[in-house]
This record gives C-alpha cells, structure tokens and sequence, in this order.
C-alpha cells in the first residue's frame, strides 16, 4: 500500500509544481480500449536445434505499477534488482508449451506459479530447454525434458543475470552458469550520511562523453556495484553437480571452447567511471583451462574513456572461439589507434590463436574499412565478415577462407548502403553444431538466406539459395496479398522444408510447415501443413482498413505512408487526423525513398499504440516517411528545411485523397519523434497540436553527439542551437502533450529535457501539458501507465484537434 500511496503523490505533485491541472487518480480510457488491451498476446516461437519442436513461449501482456516498483538499483548504466539479484523489469514469459513439429501435438509445461521466465536456451540435440525463473529472493535455473515435459530446478543454483546468465557446455549434459556467491556476506548499503564529497578530476584526456545515466557517482556505489554484478562462475550438471571454476569476479563473459577444454572469461577490473557505463570499464581477458586456471591472457584492455565518436578500442576486440575449429580464438584490432578521422589505407585486421595458446597470434585477414562483425560457416575454414564505412554508409559482406595465405583476397558478396533495404541480400540460415556453437548452414548447392523483402509494394519476405558466382535463386517469397516470414529451415536436401508464420491484414498469424524444391531438382513439395491454430483475439478491430500511399516532396524525393481508417469510415467523409513519423538521415534520395513496413501485416493494437485513435475516429498517416538527405558529416545543417517539406506533402497528400481534413491533423511522435514534434510546431503551422513522448529538445544538454550527429557541439555551435526547439518554445504557439518516463535511461533523453522544455513553454505563455510517468523508462510498460496514457491522448487531440475551431484566415 505504501508503494501505490507514493506512486499517487508522485503523479500528483508532478502536475501540481509544473502548474498544470492536479491529477486525481490514473485515469482510464473508454472500456472499449480496456477490452483491447486485455487480450491475449501471441506467443513467441523458437525452433529447437533438432528441428522436431519448438517452444511457444507466451509474454506478460503488461506487468503491474506494483511490479514496476519493485527495489532497483541504479549503477554504472545497469539496473539491478537487489532482492533477486538479476537485471530490474526484465521482460519475461508466463507461459510454455513445446509443440511437435510431425504430429502437431502441443504439451503445456508446468511452470511455477507466478513463474517470470526468461533466457530461455535450447540443448543442441534440442532434448532439453534450461531457463531461468526470477523468483521472489533469486533467479532460478530450471531443465525442460522436451520429450515428456519435466520439468527440473536444479537445486543450489542461484543465477546472477546481472551479466550473462548460462550457456550448455559441448557435451549437452552440463552449462556454464553465472552463480551468485554463496559466501559473499551482506549487501552493503548506501551512506546514510555522505562521508566523503563525490570528486571528479581530468586533466589533458579528451573523449566523447555522451549523456549517460544510472552511473556511479560515490564509492558506496562501487561497493553496491561490486556486490551484485559479481558472480562464481560454475559448471552446473543436470545431475545437480556444481563445480565452481577460479574465484568469484565480476565477469562479463565466460564461454567454453567447442571442446570443452578451455574456457574464454573477461573479467571486469577496477578503476570503475564515474563518467561511463560499464561496458567503458577495463577488463582482463583470459583463457582458463576447464579446472578454472589461467592459461594465457589475450588482453589487458583499460578503461575506455578517450575514445572518439564512433572509435574502438586500441588492442584485441570482438573475441570468441572458433566454432568448427577445438580451441581457436580470432579477434579484432585496430590499425589506425580506433579513430575513424583519421586518414588510413586499412583499418582492422582479424588474428587467430590456437591451444596451446604459446605462440604468438596469427594476422589471417586484413581490412579495408571499421570490422563490424563475422559469421562462421560449418565448412572449416571459411566465413563471412562484415565491414563498415561511416563516411559513405556502406555495409560490405565477404567470404573468405581464413585458413589460405594472408595475401588471399576474399570474394565481396555485398556492398550497399545501410539504408538500402531493396537490394539486400538477407542474412544466411544458422544451425546449431553438436558442441553447441552457431555456423552457417551450408547445402550442397550453397548458402539459404532469408530476408525482408522490402520492394515498392511492401516488405516480402522470402528464403533464397544463393550459390558461388550465381544470382541467389528464389525458393520461397510471401504473396502479394498476406504477410509470411520464415522462422526456419527444418530439412535442406532435395526438397527444402521449413516453418512460415503466416497473417494478413485479417487473419491473426499463425505458423506453417511449408516445402520448396530445390533449383533443378524435380519433385512435388508436400501440401502446406498448418501447425498452429490462433485465433482472433480483437476482432473488433477487423474493419479498419490500412493502405500504402506514396507521393513526393517538394524537391522530388520519394516519400509514403499507410493510411489507417477507422472501421465505420465513410467515403468522401474528411476525418480529424494524425500523422505519427521518426526522422531518418539518408546519403541518398534514391534509399530516402523506399517502402519499409507491410500493409498486410494483421492489424493488432495494443500498449500505448497512437493507433488507438482509430477507435476514437482519427485517420492516421503512419510512419510517415520524413527523410533527411545529405552529406553525412552535414546533413543535420537542413534538418528543419527538409523536416518541414516532408511533413507538408504529407498532410496535402492526405488532403488531396479527401480522408482528412487539413485544417484539424495533428502530428506525433516518441523519441526522435518526439524531437521532431516539437521542431514542427516551432517552424510550421501545419498541424493544431502535438503529442510528444519521451523526448530531447535542447541539444546542447547532449554535446558530443545525438543520433547520428557526431560533430560536436563545440564544432558546430550553430547547428546545436538551431536544432533545439528548445530555442524556439516562444515560437511554438500550438498546444504540445509531452509525456516522459521518471526512469528514462536511454542517452539524450533523460526526463529533465521534458521538465525544461515545459517550462520554456509555459514561461513563454504557450499552451502544453507534461504528464510523467513513475517507474517508467523510455518505453512505458505498466497497465496504469498505458491506460493513463491512451486517456491523455485521446483527451488532447479531442480537445486541440477533432473539436477545434476553424482557424482564422489572413
């Protein structure tokens, strides 16, 4: 009671000091919108390694304020939960059923009651599912028997998830399990009274600090930080067995080799930040032997905190073992000191060392342009890296053999834009080795892809073959008329068989057993088999319609949005309307341009979804496409100008079609959308009002950078000034609805900017509300919060948009 009492005065104070209406209570929309929300979600699928199940795995729909309340602590950019000592409001499942592919047959596991699972990791012979159960005073770790249903807690295990967690080891009997100490005493506790000020000092380091939050800022923090982010890590069998490996740490990683005999940790390692999250802190890198003893050490990495924007770290980075290879490790390093200003012909390389971990590194692959990641085929020897050019944002992918001569050029398979969504190529089908590791799934006739699909007409997503020196030929695509995306591939010989889920804009989706036939091999695919039988849950919103709508902006670049219409619309009738937008930077018009989303994805509402204005008869110009193209360096130099033109021929398009009405649209946005929100009522009169969630409005609270940004302030104080509508709340003179959550850590948009920018509002007589939200981040979960919410902006676009007068002409 006492948790729900401070929760009500928290809301309440918070309008009463910001000079606004008091707020009662946590108000709730109309009980048509409570209906919706209490549907039931759809589960999560995850095919088990052996290709015979999978784990349907069923969401918490929304967790209490009670649960949001819950103790946590806030520290070096985590935040833990100290009664079970795991990450704080982690998204967890309520429910399991593990379903047999063949017959079709479904078995619910018995779970705890009250059961929040979450991590949940598949043994490669897909014979067992380990998860973790957060429980009331710990985590625990339990073992499905995939076959039957039992289920086993391993008793004596307490797993720590403020960092890892478990993984199987090679021989599927036993994992690697991140272990809350048994003897490590008391939890310190924060100083009643400071006993020290809390000091910083620098003197000739300059870096990149961007506007971190939940750091540490007192050594009682250090000594809290310390206590709950330390683990033992263990081998834990499914006998029960529990072998404890070396001394307790704080690790951040602790990965068996595919043999089993050696173990990669890192450790994290004083001196912490009080200026940088945890992943800038120092680390040890080490190799142990599987009885916990040191073997080598690969790295002695400092504290990251001179690191330029976009930098990495000097020395070995991106570590991990060879999947095919018994103990091999391959890293990354940089060649130009990790500055990407600086001028340089190659920029990483890729080294591997081999047990017995006595020699010295091998240089295997030289780089052009920033490494930015790698995948293993399970042909040994070879795989596909990733590099990145953040001046031209172009993403390459090559195929190499690391095994051959360094001099060996590796075959390029991709070289596009990051944004450009029409000629990717898709990411390649993974399968589990026995020893429990990830690789590319090879065929005799090459690589399977799969892939989004985004074309003119909408994402399709499809499953290709791709073969060396061939055009990836097309096993599978989704029709034109539904949405169908591949979950994965359960057999690759001469017919090709693998698990769809399936919906359109009315059929709730649902997952299929479909089969292609190999590219010359002639065979009649089995009839598609339906495997799951979901139904409906919110068939009051069948009749709203949706539609892809295209047209262009003043300067000629493509743009687009879907059009939602509520169910009873009336053709010819003008409707109250919202356009809901994020801004994107884009190096070209021709990638600014294209189709991202699907309008025959099945129409389901839920959260806090500005979609629920549909019910409320709004039109809804979604995800409307408002590009920002240029040099990447400048591009934010005509932000506003191109912000402006975009949502202008947004808003005559709407207009033109003769859904909306011009003169009653207001415009939205969470994050940068929200930043976006504000930017538009300052500089235009195109919309009556404005709903703006969780965002940032001054940017010179976020110097070093924000979104893709990365000049800094310093360098380029005009631009800082003029891309804060902060600057110009004087000029907004429609009505602004910000919401924020109190416990917003991601960085830029801490709840202050919301504070400040009301403030800047108000001081200058314009009309705006703040509502924020207790407990919650950047995203708000709770049930309160969301009903709260959707009333809040059903009431202002009622009030500032539906019901507004007409406006004055000149």
């Amino acid at each position: 009671m006492k948790t729900l009492n401070r929760v009500f005065i928290a809301l309440t104070i918070t309008f009463t000091l910001c000079g606004a209406i008091a707020a009662q209570k946590y108000e709730r929309p109309p009980q048509e919108i409570v209906d919706i929300l209490d549907a039931p979600a759809f589960p999560a699928a995850s095919l088990s390694p052996s290709k015979d199940r999978m784990a349907l795995l069923t969401p918490v729909t929304y967790p209490t304020l009670k649960d949001m309340a819950q103790p946590m602590l806030r520290l070096a950019g985590l935040r833990i939960n100290p009664a079970s000592n795991s990450r704080s409001t982690q998204r967890y499942f309520v429910g399991l059923t593990i379903q047999d592919i063949d017959s079709g047959k479904s078995r619910k596991i018995a779970l705890p009651e009250g059961a929040r699972l979450i991590n949940p990791r598949w043994s490669a012979d897909g014979k067992y599912l380990a998860v973790a159960n957060i429980a009331e005073k710990e985590v625990e770790l339990h073992i499905v028997e995939t076959a039957t249903g039992k289920t086993n807690r391993i008793s004596g295990v307490s797993v720590n998830t403020v960092f890892g967690g478990f993984q199987w080891m090679p021989d599927q009997e036993s994992l690697v399990v991140h272990t809350v100490p048994t003897d490590r005493g008391p939890a310190p506790k924060p100083d009643a009274v400071p006993k020290s000020p809390s000091i910083q000092e620098t003197s000739g380091r300059a870096a990149a600090i961007r506007t971190y939050q939940d750091l540490l800022s007192s050594p009682a923090d250090e000594a809290m930080f310390e206590y709950y982010a330390t683990s033992q890590v263990s081998v834990v069998g499914l006998d029960g067995s529990i072998r404890k490996l070396g001394t307790p740490g704080i690790f951040s990683d602790a990965t068996p080799s595919p043999s089993g005999e050696y173990f990669l940790t890192a450790r994290i390692k004083k001196p912490f930040s009080y200026l940088f999250p945890v992943w800038f802190f120092g680390e040890d890198v080490e190799v142990w032997d599987k009885g916990g003893k040191k073997v080598k050490t690969i790295a002695d990495i400092p504290l990251q905190d001179n690191l330029p924007v976009g930098g990495v770290a000097e020395g070995p980075r991106s570590y991990d073992w060879i999947p095919t290879e018994p103990a091999s490790l391959m890293w990354a390093e940089a060649l130009d000191g990790g500055d990407p200003r600086k001028k340089a012909r190659l920029r990483d390389k890729l080294v591997i060392l081999s047990s017995p971990f006595t020699n010295k590194p091998k240089d295997v692959m030289m780089i052009e342009n920033r490494y930015s990641g790698r995948l293993f085929s399970e042909k040994k020897g070879f795989m596909w890296f990733y590099d990145y050019d953040r001046d031209t944002r172009r993403r390459r992918i090559f195929s190499s053999n690391y095994k051959r001569d360094l001099a060996s050029a590796p075959k390029l398979i991709s070289d596009l834009n990051v944004r450009d969504r029409y000629n990717a190529i898709g990411n390649p089908v993974m399968k589990m080795l026995p020893n429990g590791k990830s690789v590319i799934a090879e065929t005799s006739m090459g690589v399977l892809l799969t892939g989004s699909g985004a074309s003119p007409q909408g994402d399709r997503p499809f499953l290709r073959l791709m073969k060396a020196d061939k055009k990836p030929y097309q096993l599978f695509r989704s029709g034109g008329d539904h949405y169908e995306s591949v979950v994965g591939v359960v057999k690759s010989g001469g017919i090709i068989s693998f698990i769809t889920r399936r919906e359109s804009s009315t059929d709730p989706p649902n997952f299929w057993l479909k089969h292609a036939c190999r590219p010359y091999v002639k065979c009649k695919p089995a009839v598609p088999k339906k495997l799951t039988n979901f139904k409906d849950p919110t068939p009051q919103l069948r009749g709203i319609t949706k539609k892809l709508v295209k047209y262009k902006r003043a300067d000629g670049v493509d743009l687009s949005f879907t059009l939602y219409l509520p169910p009873d619309y009336k053709k010819g009738e003008r409707l109250p309307a919202l356009l809901w937008a994020y801004p994107r930077e884009f190096t070209s018009a021709a990638t600014a341009g294209q189709v991202s989303g699907s309008t025959n994805r099945f129409t389901r509402i839920g959260s806090y979804s500005h979609l629920f204005l549909l019910t409320q008869g709004y039109a809804i110009l979604n995800n409307a496409t408002v590009p920002i193209v240029g040099d990447p360096l400048t591009v934010n130099d005509t932000f506003i100008e191109q912000l402006v033109a975009g949502a202008k021929a947004a808003v005559d398009k709407g207009a033109e079609m003769g859904v909306i009405d011009p003169d009653r649209v207001g415009v939205g946005g969470h994050s940068y959308g929200a930043f976006m929100t504000a930017h538009l009522l300052a500089n235009s009169d195109i919309f009556r009002a404005g709903i703006a969630r969780s965002g940032a409005y001054n940017r010179t609270l976020t110097p070093f950078g924000f979104q893709s940004e990365r000049r800094s302030f310093w360098e380029a104080p005009e631009s800082y000034y003029i891309l804060s509508p902060f600057m110009r709340a004087n000029l907004i003179n429609e009505p602004m609805l910000m919401i924020h959550g109190e416990a917003d850590n991601n960085s830029g948009t801490y709840p202050m900017q919301s504070r400040r920018m009301f403030a800047a509002i108000r001081g200058n007589g314009g009309t705006a509300r703040l509502v924020m939200l207790p407990f919650e981040s950047h995203g708000y979960r709770a049930r309160e919060s969301i009903e709260h919410v959707l009333w809040e902006q059903f009431r202002w676009m009622d009030k500032y948009v539906k019901n507004a007068k007409p406006r004055k002409t000149p």
